[in-house]
């Protein structure tokens, strides 16, 4: 007897459904299983931690075991001298108002290159990233050559009361100009993500250009700003070579902490140069729990 369409249409879909229904366990296991193109778990966490090991938590232990010999007040007297505190007093100072400029200018300069087409847009963009490929120490021979006194800046700056070259000043300049970069990469791609249909529908609402700003973007910049200005703050605390040329390293004038780690190690006192570099690394894993905190809170923005 010939069974009927509907009949064979019927058939075909309890057979499908009981097909699905049941689990295969063969079925199951290859789709739990996933093909890697690297090596297995333990040899590449292996590889990772012995890398990792060698070059950043050995050399850490050592010094911290270093830094154990001494007695609390030998670190205090030795971290806290009045050399020292000058030192700390302008390295994290000067940080502090290049990554703010850095901020502030960085935003700027991101929001231009992503939201505007311009000729030698390209070229701009590409020289953002000119501070990571010039070493630093041509960087601080070329600032302080431009800001001296006969500079090609500094003879115009000078005269009105603008020293850049060895002063505080200089040091807050040479801070500027390597952190710029961690701001501008930081911000762009959270710039190109943004929807430019939400700031439309906010002037269609009769939103101004103020409001718009204030209520729909700065909300979803004010992350990416915040991590780009400690990136920026951090990077610039351990700054060295771009300093030494243009502050001229004045004692208590303009005399950076990392510069005075290395004239410690130059004296043959290798405690003083453990006391203030357990100084600065504190402060640094510091920033980096900060750095990690904010990334966080800016993923809550962009999910």
């Amino acid at each position: 007897m010939e069974m009927r369409p509907e009949h064979r249409l019927r058939v075909f879909r309890a057979f499908v459904a009981t097909t699905v229904s049941l689990p295969c366990p063969r079925h199951f296991s290859m789709t739990k299983k996933r093909f890697n193109a690297l090596p297995g778990f333990g040899l590449t966490m292996g590889v990772t931690l012995f890398f990792l090991s060698g070059i950043v938590l050995i050399p850490f232990a050592g010094l911290l075991l270093r830094t154990l010999e001494l007695s609390w007040a030998d670190f205090w007297r030795l971290a806290t001298t009045d050399r020292a505190l000058a030192a700390y007093k302008l390295t994290f100072g000067a940080s502090l108002i290049a990554a703010v400029a850095n901020a502030v200018f960085g935003t700027l300069l991101a929001w231009v290159l992503v939201r505007y087409e311009f000729p030698g847009r390209r070229f701009i963009d590409a020289m953002v990233d000119f501070p990571f490929a010039l070493p630093t120490a041509v960087a601080g021979l070329t600032l302080a050559n431009l800001f001296a006194a006969n500079g090609w800046l500094g003879r115009y700056l000078v005269p009105c009361g603008i020293k850049g070259a060895y002063t505080p000043l200089g040091v807050v300049i040479a801070l500027t100009f390597v952190g710029m970069p961690f701001v501008v990469r930081t911000l762009q791609p959270v710039l190109e993500s943004l929807e430019r249909e939400l700031e439309e529908a906010a002037a269609t609402l009769g939103a101004g250009r103020l409001r718009t700003f204030v209520s729909v973007i700065a909300p979803s910049l004010l992350p990416a700003i915040l991590t780009g200005f400690a990136l920026a703050f951090a990077r610039a605390i351990g700054e060295y070579g771009s300093v030494v040329f243009i502050s001229g390293n004045l004692p208590y004038k303009t005399e950076i902490a990392p510069y005075l780690i290395v004239m410690r190690l130059e004296e043959y006192d290798y405690t003083g140069a453990i006391a203030l570099a357990v100084v600065l690394l504190v402060f640094s894993f510091l920033l980096l729990a900060a750095i990690n905190l904010l990334e966080q809170w800016a993923g809550r923005f962009q999910r």
